[in-house]
């Protein structure tokens, strides 16, 4: 038996304490009951920014883009393949930094997009530009949950 994670539910924020060894098995929220992993990048935001880099025994990844960056445009079908293809083993979100300009102050955000990894509330790794879904993957294999 592996040991319990916790997870942030992308609907409620509610944290789940489950089995690392369930994760693969589409399990639900506690609190709303609807699925803890939905495959595409979770909308962060001021309001839930800290509840999901902190609480989460996963991995986070936040792009950190802006509505008109072209290669962030470029880029947001390869993060939303990247999320159906790697959840459950990593979480992927998408901070916009034109709504949220303290947020990226607040991580010295000076390009976009740039992708920062965050594991147990602190940062683990950054990347900034565009990356293709073969290159981001092999960034990203050495930080996905292993239970």
């Amino acid at each position: 038996m592996s040991e319990p994670i916790h997870v942030v539910c992308p609907h409620c924020a509610a944290v789940n304490r489950l089995s690392g060894a369930k994760i693969e098995d589409a399990p639900q929220c506690g609190q709303c009951k609807r699925p803890l992993f939905v495959g595409e990048p979770l909308e962060l935001t001021a309001a839930n920014f800290e509840r999901h880099i902190a609480r989460n025994d996963l991995p986070v990844v936040v792009d950190f883009w802006a509505p008109w960056c072209g290669p962030c445009r470029m880029m947001a079908p390869t993060f939303a393949q990247a999320a159906r293809e790697l959840e459950p083993r990593i979480r992927l979100a998408k901070l916009n930094t034109e709504q949220e300009q303290q947020l990226a102050a607040r991580f010295n955000i000076r390009s976009i997009p740039t992708l920062a990894i965050f594991f147990q509330g602190r940062e683990i790794a950054r990347q900034s530009g565009a990356l293709d879904l073969g290159t981001l993957k092999r960034w990203l294999q050495p930080h996905l949950y292993r239970p």
